[in-house]
């Protein structure tokens, strides 16, 4: 009964959009592998070890071979960060959030920072950005199982005036108009599926690296290196792993903040950097929340037209085509 069932569940899975890769899943991968690190050099275990037993689980393909690389790097005494940089080149479905992790290894090991706890903060950072693609994902589910629905709405026109005795399928593909009515709604709904797919697309983008700088300078000045050496080493850091991450305005502003009031620098780094984390989070929410509305436009603009050009259309065309010939 279970291999019978199988096959019918997967269709209605791939349909329904029911199985869906965890967004939070590939950074909650490398958290772990974070955590982990992190415990085993606590414990007294030496990088080149501990990198090669973090282990692979819940890791896609892909991610275990750069962890696998990574390892081998390790044991052979060479940079662990570049490599694993060099790794994701030939691997683009690999996580988003190893570079973070190779430049948070890069400025521990080049400041002398302790690295267990270094590794402990950034792990924290990580299993942030995994709970805000959670939430993101959650407030997205309404919207895009709509979006579903409605892009069914043309095929069920179809059958239900086949049901009700309309010869609509004949008309679509045995009439030139019917035909013309097809390969536009066709047109359409693809039209709409692309546009419904962008903005889900667009609504569920996050940054991995909010915050970033602002925590591989604390990591840096927890090491006792001077401001400027610091500053240094986290700039060409972020240009060499994570260019993307920003130009260091914020840097420059809790800096010139520290100066002007005489605080601890790295516990305003850190504090930034949270708030930070926490403004990409609410931003996420607010546009998964905004999705719901943006989506009427491709429903109004190709669904519905797809609606009429496939279902209402041929269905019309059957009547009077019936009508005509019934007369003669």
């Amino acid at each position: 009964m279970n291999g019978r069932m199988s096959a019918p569940r997967q269709l209605l899975d791939r349909v329904t959009g029911r199985r869906r890769t965890d967004p939070a899943a590939e950074v909650d991968a490398i958290a772990a592998v974070t955590e982990r690190l992190a415990v085993l050099l606590a414990a007294g275990v030496p990088a080149p070890n501990a990198w090669s037993h973090v282990g692979a689980d819940s890791m896609s393909v892909a991610d275990a071979a750069v962890l696998e690389t990574a390892a081998t790097a390790a044991r052979s005494g060479d940079p662990v960060a570049p490599v694993i940089v060099e790794g994701l080149a030939d691997r683009p479905t690999t996580s988003s959030a190893w570079p973070v992790l190779a430049a948070a290894w890069a400025v521990a090991a080049e400041s002398g920072a302790p690295l267990a706890g270094s590794l402990r903060d950034l792990a924290t950072v990580l299993r942030d950005e995994a709970q805000l693609r959670r939430e993101v994902r959650s407030a997205l589910a309404g919207p895009e199982a709509s979006a579903r629905l409605v892009m069914a709405l043309p095929a069920i026109a179809v059958l239900f005036g086949a049901t009700l005795g309309f010869d609509t399928i004949g008309v679509l593909f045995g009439n030139p108009i019917g035909l013309t009515c097809l390969a536009l709604g066709l047109a359409m709904l693809w039209l709409g599926h692309r546009w419904n797919r962008a903005l889900a697309e667009r609504a569920g983008r996050s940054r991995v690296d909010a915050g970033l700088e602002l925590e591989l300078l604390a990591i840096a000045m927890s090491s006792g290196v001077s401001i400027d050496r610091a500053r240094g080493l986290t700039r060409d850091t972020i240009v060499a792993f994570v260019p993307h991450a920003g130009d260091g305005a914020e840097v420059e502003a809790v800096l010139g903040l520290a100066a002007r009031a005489g605080a601890p620098v790295a516990e305003l780094l850190r504090a930034e950097a949270f708030r930070l984390r926490r403004a990409a989070r609410s931003a996420g929410v607010e546009r998964a929340a905004a999705l719901g509305v943006r989506l009427m436009l491709p429903l109004g603009l190709c669904v519905l037209p797809a609606f009429v050009l496939l279902g209402v259309a041929p269905l019309m065309i059957s009547v009077v085509t019936g009508t005509l010939g019934g007369a003669v």
